[in-house]
């Protein structure tokens, strides 16, 4: 099949594909006389796994160790579970930081409880001066729109 069916196929944009590909995570495909790429059952299937692992939020990094890891059958999953473990104290942690997010949200919200004339808003003064504590950091994963996360 051409690009444009595994994209419809896979409700994966033609862009994020091709992205996977230079990633190394797609295997490249096959091309045609014409050059056009051929992807066949096995791309279906890898994409459909690093589709469901983006879903749970991985990073590109812990989708291309899963990726090794399931290329080595015979080895023990305790890798697997590593990587797994890891990533579930990475979710854990991004809780903990939208928690402190979301109190320091609230308290900001507080500082404005009814609505008056925006010259005496309690949000926007409170922004101004940079009364809400220090933003947690956020694991990172790159956005599409801000390098390598699709």
């Amino acid at each position: 099949m051409k690009i444009g069916d595994l994209s419809a196929q896979s409700g994966t944009p033609v862009e994020t594909i091709r992205f996977y590909e230079r990633e190394g995570l797609l295997p490249k495909p096959s091309r045609t006389t014409s050059n056009y790429r051929i992807y066949e059952g096995p791309h279906v299937e890898r994409l459909a796994f690093i589709r469901h692992c983006r879903s749970l939020d991985m990073a590109l990094d812990e989708i291309r160790a899963l990726l090794a890891l399931q290329a080595a059958p015979n080895e023990s999953c305790e890798a697997v579970n590593n990587v797994l473990d890891d990533h579930i104290e990475h979710v854990a942690q991004r809780i903990r930081e939208l928690t402190a997010l979301k109190k320091q949200l609230v308290a900001l919200r507080g500082q404005c409880a009814q609505a008056k004339d925006v010259a005496h808003c309690g949000i926007l003064s409170g922004l101004g001066q940079g009364e809400a504590l220090e933003q947690p950091t956020a694991r990172q994963h790159v956005s599409a729109s801000h390098g390598k996360r699709r």
